[in-house]
């Protein structure tokens, strides 16, 4: 009686604890960021959670996946652009799982395929691209990278949202070479700016000496500030060169006074001449 009360009691154990692992590998609990994906006997049930669910134990499978969004860093890849330039250049890609069933059923690994199909994408852009709208239309280099990279994962239920080239390994050549260009370019700008400056001056001289011309007693005006100008400093000794212009005013004042002086004379001894002939 004793063996069969102590059979009964360890059959009943056994079974306790076998309905205890059972109800544990029952129970599957998928945080707030992750679906759990259920095949049973190899069928697709589809995606559950999150909470608290259950499954039937070597009947179900299931799977979790995670749909947060992840960082891809896209190692240095090395390319010939357009314009046969060679550069390595590396880039970062955000992306996340919008439909788990896909990332699962479609693909092995999702993550390994999208890191591989970014690679690609960006060594085939960089061919297609020359140097000059890499350096300079980074933006457009970007969203054509993401777009292709999104198309080809849509299949797999990946949601590629940005593609951002990093950085952009020049060869040192190049890089004299740009250096060189850019020094030139600042160079023209300079040239060209300076020459502007001498138009725009030359057309206020141009003016000045217009006004000058027309009144000669702007010449001395301008002569006296222009020593005005150079007392400030304080200097001890002046040399300051007189122009030609400076006594043609002089010149035609007295001109005009010994005119009128001669026309005054002139008019006296005619005067004194008719007075003695009436006499």
């Amino acid at each position: 009686m004793g063996d069969l009360l102590g059979s009964i009691f360890s059959t009943a154990g056994i079974i306790i604890i076998l309905g205890i692992i059972f109800l544990i590998a029952a129970i599957k609990i998928v945080q707030e960021y992750e679906r759990g994906v259920i095949c049973r006997m190899g069928r697709l049930q589809g995606a559950k959670g999150p909470g608290i669910f259950f499954i039937i134990p070597l009947v179900d499978k299931m799977q979790k996946v995670d749909l947060r969004v992840v960082t891809l860093d896209i190692p240095t890849q090395e390319a010939i652009t357009r314009d046969n330039v060679t550069v390595s250049v590396n880039a970062v890609a955000y992306y996340r799982v919008i439909n788990p069933n896909d990332a699962i059923v479609n693909v092995e690994d999702y993550n390994r395929a999208t890191w591989q199909i970014a690679q690609t994408s960006l060594r085939s852009v960089l061919g297609q691209s020359d140097l000059d709208e890499l350096l300079m239309h980074r933006d457009e280099i970007n969203q054509k990278i993401q777009r292709i990279v999104d198309e080809a994962t849509e299949p797999w239920g990946v949601k590629v949202s940005i593609v951002e080239v990093k950085d952009v390994e020049l060869p040192s050549t190049m890089k004299r070479a740009m250096a060189r260009q850019a020094e030139a370019e600042r160079e023209k700008r300079a040239q060209v700016i300076h020459a502007e400056g001498e138009f725009n001056a030359a057309q206020q001289l141009q003016e000045a000496a217009t006004v000058i011309a027309k009144e000669p007693a702007a010449l001395q005006l301008r002569y006296l500030q222009t020593l005005t100008e150079i007392a400030v400093e304080k200097n001890s000794t002046i040399i300051f060169p007189r122009p030609i212009e400076f006594f043609e005013a002089f010149r035609s004042y007295l001109g005009r006074t010994l005119k009128a002086e001669g026309h005054a004379e002139g008019h006296a001894e005619g005067h004194a001449e008719g007075q003695s002939q009436s006499d």
